[in-house]
């Protein structure tokens, strides 16, 4: 029993109210701010969005980025609980359907210490599970 007057359910719900809060309807113009000195990934020069685009370009993928983080699917439970538990998230995942329009997709998350070859096993393992199923 704990002298507090919450539970530990109670921090992760509001953690999570909050996560989502924070990510359900971000400003435009702060995501304009934010990627204006953000390298664009596929750059090979490594150029920013404002160095890589004139002002009409830079303004169309704005609001595509804006519409992507607000269309984004509230993973905020799952956000909080994997950290609460100590787990990482993995850029392992299996999607299910085709490429245009998936029906499922399945994302991993493991302990740190968790070697490489139990991690790919059970990637593998849940795979051929589904691909047995469908």
């Amino acid at each position: 029993m704990t002298d507090l007057p919450y539970t530990d359910a109670d921090l992760r719900a509001e953690a999570i109210a909050q996560h989502r809060e924070l990510t359900d309807d971000p400003e435009y113009f702060t995501v304009g701010e934010a990627m204006c000195d953000a390298k664009v990934p596929s750059s090979a020069t490594g150029e920013t969005w404002e160095t890589l685009l004139d002002e009409d370009g830079y303004n169309a993928a704005q609001r595509k980025i804006h519409d992507l983080i607000s269309g984004a699917a509230n993973v905020s439970e799952w956000a909080v609980n994997l950290g609460a538990d100590g787990l990482e998230p993995e850029d392992q995942a299996i999607t299910i359907g085709a490429d245009e329009k998936p029906i499922a997709r399945v994302h991993f998350a493991f302990e740190p210490g968790m070697p490489d070859e139990m991690r790919i096993a059970l990637v593998e393992g849940i795979g051929e599970a589904i691909a047995d199923h469908l």
